[in-house]
C-alpha cells in the first residue's frame, strides 16, 4: 500500500495527465514525448528549485498529506455511565452537578513561575514569514483575549528591515519585534503568555538580551527544530537589495545574491526569488546548560524548549537535558504539521509522525519519573486541529502532557476573520459568509459576547481576533463535552484509561488497550459475580 503519491498535488499546483499513475514514482504510466504537462517534473524542467516549495509561496498554509499507518483517529474516547472526577470540593456527583458547562478546561505550565491558560492550547511559532507578519495583529489579539499562549517565532529581529544592528552585529532596536510584543500586551488579561523563540541566528544577534531587557519579555524558547522540516527556517526574498542586506547580516542566502551570474538572472526575470535560510543547530549538553543559565541570569522567568521530529535519541536528549535544567516546557513537534514554508517533499517524507513521537515521549517520561527525576511539562504538536485531538493527546500522554500546540489550526481563523473584514469593505462577501448575514454583528456568533466584555473597545478588535476567539471557544466547549462524557471535570483527572485503541497496531505502538481488551477484566468480574 502506497501512503503518499509524489510528482503531483494541489500544494505544488501540479497534475498528472494520465488517469493511471505508477504508485511509487508518481509518474504517469505512459509518459508521452510531446506532453504539455503539468506534473512536477514538467514544471521543474523550467523552474527547478521553485518546485521544492508549496505554491503560491508566502500566501498559503500547507500540511503534509501522507496517510501515516497509525494516527489519532485510531483511538476512541471511553464513555462512562457513572461517576464524575474532578468536580469542585464538596460538590456531590449527580445529574444536577455533572453538567458539561461545569467542566474546568484551565491549564497551567511551568516549573516555578506558572503560566495559566483558559484552554490547554497555544499557537505554533509565528516568525519572520510574510504570513505571520501580515496576520500578527489578528493572531496576537486573538490569543490574548482567548487566554492562550502566543509564540513569536525565529528571525523576527534579524529579518526586520528597520532593525538597528550595532558594530558587533547585535540588535539594538527592532520596530517589528516591539510592535508584536506591544500588540499582545495591549489585550493581555492574565492568561497565557508571549514566548519569543531563538535559533542560531537569534542567539548571535542578541535577541534574548533585547527582548528581555528592553521589551520585558518573560519567556524565551530555545529552538532545536520542528516537525515540518529538518533544516532551518526559510523565506523567499523578491528583492536583490534585500537579499544582499540579509547576506551582510550573516544569513545564508541562496542562490548567492552577490554572484554576477545570479544578479543577471534576477534582472532578466528568470530568477524571481532568493531564499533566506537559517543554519542547522548543533546540540551539546554543556553548552545547552550554560545557555539556559545565561537566559535566566538575563532575567527570563521561564525557559522552554521546542524540538522536532528527530530520532528517539534526540528526543531522549531533549527530555533528559530539560529535566536536568528544570526547563519549564518542552514542545515536541511531530511530522505532518507545518505552516507552508517548508520544502514540500521534506514536509511529507521526513521525521517521526506525531502519534509515534508521543508514544516515545510517554515511554521516556515514565523512565525519568521512575528514577525520581524532574519531568518537565510537555506539549505535543504536529497536525492537530480539533477538540478530540486535544483530549486524545492529553490522555495518551497523561500525566506528563499538559498542552497541545496548534499551528495552521489557529492561524486559519485569524486569516478568515481578517479576510471577512476586507470583503465587507469591498462589498464582496462570498456566499459562504453571507449565509450568516451581512454585518459583523450577524456574522460572528461571539460578537455580542465580546461587546459586552469590552464595550466600545470592541471596535478596536481586529476581525481576525474575533475569528480566533470564536474558534478557540468551539475547541473549549467541544473539549468540555468530551470531558463530561468521559466523566472528567478537570484536566488533571484525564488518564490513559479514558482511551481505547481501535486497531491492534495502534495498541502496540501506544500501549493503549485494544478495544476488545479495555475494561475486560472489570466486565468479566461483573458477569461472573
Amino acid at each position: 500500500m502506497n501512503l503518499q503519491r509524489p510528482n503531483s498535488g494541489d500544494v505544488t499546483q501540479t497534475t498528472n495527465r494520465a488517469k493511471t499513475v505508477v504508485p511509487s514514482s508518481g509518474l504517469c504510466t505512459r509518459c508521452l514525448d510531446g506532453c504539455t504537462g503539468n506534473c512536477e517534473i514538467f514544471q521543474a524542467t523550467m523552474r527547478g528549485r521553485e518546485l521544492l516549495y508549496p505554491k503560491p509561496y508566502g500566501e498559503l498554509t500547507a500540511g503534509a498529506d501522507k496517510n501515516y499507518p497509525v494516527d489519532y483517529s485510531h483511538l476512541n474516547i471511553q464513555g462512562y455511565a457513572m461517576g464524575a472526577k474532578g468536580l469542585p470540593e464538596g460538590v456531590e456527583p449527580g445529574p444536577d452537578s455533572a453538567l458539561f458547562p461545569a467542566v474546568n478546561t484551565e491549564a497551567e505550565i511551568g516549573y516555578e513561575h506558572k503560566v495559566r491558560m483558559r484552554i490547554p492550547v497555544f499557537t505554533g511559532a509565528l516568525g519572520s514569514t510574510e504570513v505571520a507578519r501580515r496576520n500578527w495583529d489578528h493572531i496576537a489579539v486573538g490569543a490574548a483575549i482567548s487566554g492562550v499562549i502566543l509564540v513569536c517565532g525565529e528571525n523576527v529581529c534579524g529579518m526586520d528591515p528597520h532593525a538597528e544592528i550595532d558594530r558587533n552585529n547585535k540588535v539594538v532596536e527592532s520596530p517589528e519585534m516591539r510592535r508584536r510584543v506591544e500588540i499582545y500586551r495591549r489585550w493581555y488579561e492574565g492568561y497565557g503568555d508571549l514566548f519569543v523563540q531563538m535559533n542560531v541566528e537569534d542567539t548571535r544577534f542578541g535577541v534574548a538580551e533585547y527582548v528581555i531587557e528592553k521589551l520585558g519579555v518573560e519567556t524565551i524558547e530555545l529552538k532545536w527544530g520542528q516537525g515540518a522540516k529538518c533544516i532551518g527556517g526559510e523565506v523567499k526574498i523578491d528583492s536583490l537589495e534585500r537579499a544582499l542586506e540579509l547576506q551582510r547580516r550573516g544569513y545564508l542566502v541562496t542562490p548567492d545574491p552577490s554572484s554576477p551570474v545570479n544578479q543577471a538572472a534576477f534582472k532578466a526575470g528568470a530568477l524571481k526569488h532568493f531564499e533566506r535560510h537559517s543554519r542547522l543547530g548543533f546540540i551539546e549538553y554543556e553548552s545547552f546548560m550554560k545557555e539556559v543559565e545565561r537566559l535566566r541570569r538575563l532575567g527570563a522567568k521561564r525557559v522552554t524548549l521546542k524540538t522536532g521530529a528527530y530520532s528517539m535519541r534526540e528526543l531522549a536528549m531533549a527530555l533528559k537535558w530539560a529535566s536536568d535544567a528544570h526547563i519549564d516546557l518542552v514542545t515536541i513537534d511531530g511530522a505532518g504539521g507545518g505552516t507552508g514554508m517548508s520544502p514540500w517533499r521534506m514536509m511529507v517524507e521526513w521525521g517521526i509522525p506525531t502519534f509515534y513521537l508521543e508514544a516515545m515521549t510517554y515511554e521516556l517520561c515514565q523512565m525519568l519519573a521512575a528514577k525520581g527525576a524532574y519531568v518537565p511539562d510537555i506539549a505535543i504538536a504536529g497536525g492537530l486541529s480539533t477538540e478530540d485531538h486535544i483530549f486524545k493527546v492529553l490522555a495518551m500522554g497523561a500525566p506528563f502532557v499538559k498542552a497541545v500546540c496548534m499551528g495552521r489550526a489557529l492561524l486559519i481563523p485569524a486569516m478568515v476573520g481578517k479576510n471577512i473584514g476586507e470583503w465587507l469593505k469591498e462589498g464582496k462577501l462570498p456566499k459562504t459568509v453571507k449565509q450568516y448575514g451581512e454585518t459583523v454583528e450577524e456574522i460572528f456568533v461571539n460578537y455580542e459576547v465580546l461587546k459586552d466584555k469590552y464595550g466600545k473597545a470592541v471596535d478596536e478588535l481586529p476581525l481576525g481576533a474575533i475569528g480566533f476567539y470564536s474558534f478557540v471557544d468551539k475547541l473549549r466547549v467541544g473539549l468540555q463535552q468530551l470531558m463530561a462524557g468521559s466523566r472528567n471535570f478537570r484536566l488533571s483527572t484525564i488518564s490513559r484509561n479514558d482511551l481505547m485503541a481501535l486497531t491492534e497496531e495502534a495498541a502496540r505502538v501506544s500501549g493503549i488497550p485494544y478495544v476488545m481488551e479495555a475494561y475486560r477484566e472489570e466486565a468479566l468480574e461483573i458477569i461472573n459475580a
